[in-house]
């Protein structure tokens, strides 16, 4: 009888940290920049230069460590990581090996039990009540500098350098192995973005990668407790690669130890093109690095104070917003559920209400025009440039009947881009309603008038008829025109006809 093995998964994860600077130097960490063009002597790791310590990178990891459960070490320090590798200038990396700021701790997720879900829809599926619960253990969280980035050459004939990226400040998040699915892998993933999306310490996009992810995946056979020989994952970008690459490698794996070969201990690249992963190089370990205290950086001691300043900063979360949105919001569970799993957009919606919004009113531009333009944009919730008070005049417009749908729509696409003030646009662009009836009246007369059929077919009963009428009112008056008042007038004129005829 063929074995049975248990999947078992560990991940690390990179997370960039959202600082201005970078951890050691004055660079700039902003993204997309000209390449190379945010580097000095200290971050290129030129001799002489000393590393200097920025603050917020302290307050970031300790906020992280706080809202995962972790113990806060008082006391710890940087060690250096030695390799050799074109993106690391210094030939060394700065991390933290042997006393990491934060150890011990864990998260709680939410793991959709029907695999007709699948992991695509595990975001939509975790307001079911029914969704098992599992607490993941973190084994620590440690401060370190990101390398530079390679650009390899399609035709393999050269590589270039981008540096960058280099002394990016970092935390990376390890994870205990207590994952066995997919499923529970992407469940954790969501939370760890919650929490750090919430706390403010990272944008946590994949596609620029601000949050990196590597999966450590080893089997064991049913029934034991000694874990397998381990892999380890990189290059995973999106979650549907992560699941893939789980999937793919747990069947390798399989496939070998059935065979009667062993696994062998490496690093191994997924090719999302061809869905499948090939071998980087042999798995070090820490001894291979040769770690030592780093002995230009001065150790850190946490004080108690420290630790409460950044303890009483805490947010509110997305699960605590959810339970209060219930309370004091009339609005549906699925739109607190989307609206609360972004920072950025919570804090819109609340601010719109604020500024005297119906809820639900507020609700519906976040759900409707605001989702649909993000995605046809493929923008997250964090890229939203339009304000809360620029919101609350538009719904404004339209409750006053100043302006009609169809013109909102086309001012919040404007509102979206641009941020304008959606009153002095619709002032400046004479896009108000046409409300005054004489006008009406004459616009729906000669829209009767030219159309006879349609008239013809409203007598006849077809109320759809009248539909059509009004949208032609409406083209008549370039949209602006009033479709409530539009609709009456016609029902009036088109009643006489009915009396005539």
């Amino acid at each position: 009888m063929a074995e049975k093995y248990v999947t078992v998964l560990g991940l690390e994860v990179h997370v960039e940290l959202a600082t201005k600077t970078k951890i050691f130097c004055g660079c700039s960490t902003a993204f997309g920049d000209s390449p190379n063009s945010h580097t000095c002597p200290i971050c290129l790791g030129m001799p002489g230069t000393l590393p200097l310590l920025n603050g917020r990178v302290l307050e970031y990891a300790v906020a992280a460590g706080i809202a995962m459960n972790c113990d806060i070490s008082r006391f710890c320090r940087f060690d250096r990581k030695n390799y050799f590798y074109p993106d690391n200038p210094q030939n060394y990396q700065i991390s933290q090996l042997y006393l990491p700021i934060c150890r011990d701790g864990w998260v709680e997720i939410e793991i959709n039990e029907d695999p007709a879900q699948g992991v695509e829809k595990l975001s939509k599926a975790m307001k079911n009540p029914s969704l098992r619960t599992k607490k993941v253990g973190i084994h620590e969280i440690h401060m370190e500098e990101d390398a530079g980035k390679l650009v390899h050459d399609d035709g393999g004939d050269y590589t270039l350098i981008d540096y960058n990226r280099a002394g990016v400040p970092l935390i990376e998040i390890v994870s205990e192995p207590d994952m066995r699915t997919a499923q529970e892998v992407i469940a954790y993933l969501e939370k760890l973005r919650r929490i750090l999306q919430y706390l403010g310490v990272s944008d946590c996009k994949l596609q620029e990668g601000s949050m990196r992810v590597d999966v450590n995946l080893s089997l064991r056979k049913e029934g034991t407790k000694e874990l397998g020989i381990r892999t380890e994952m990189k290059n995973l970008g999106s979650f549907h690669a992560i699941s893939r690459a789980i999937e793919s490698e747990r069947q390798r794996q399989q496939a070998l130890l059935e065979s009667g070969r062993e696994v062998v201990q490496e690093t191994r690249r997924w090719d999302e093109g061809k869905e499948t992963s090939y071998a980087m190089r042999s798995k070090e370990n820490a001894r291979d690095y040769r770690y030592f205290p780093d002995p230009d950086l001065a150790p850190i001691c946490i004080s108690h104070g420290f630790w409460e300043k950044i303890r009483a900063a805490q947010p509110e979360f997305c699960w605590e917003k959810r339970k209060r949105y219930k309370a004091e919001y009339d609005i549906p569970e699925y739109d607190i559920d989307i609206i609360t799993d972004s920072r950025q957009m919570a804090e819109l919606f609340e601010a719109t209400v604020a500024l005297g919004s119906q809820p639900k009113k507020v609700s519906n531009w976040l759900m409707g025009e605001t989702l649909r333009l993000l995605r046809e944009r493929n923008l997250d919730p964090s890229d939203i440039r339009f304000t809360p008070e620029n919101l609350a005049k538009l719904i404004a417009l339209t409750e006053s009947r100043t302006i009609n749908s169809i013109v909102a729509k086309e001012v919040f696409e404007i509102m979206f881009t641009e941020n304008v003030d959606p009153e002095k646009y619709v002032k400046e662009q004479g896009l108000a309603m046409v409300a005054d009836e004489e006008t009406l009246r004459r616009t729906a007369e000669k829209v009767i008038r030219e159309n006879p059929k349609s008239v013809q077919d409203y007598i006849r009963g077809k109320d759809r008829a009248l539909g059509y009428l009004v949208g032609q009112t409406m083209i008549a008056c370039g949209g602006k025109a009033d479709p409530v008042g539009a609709s009456r007038l016609l029902k009036e004129l088109l009643q006489q006809e009915v009396n005539e005829a």
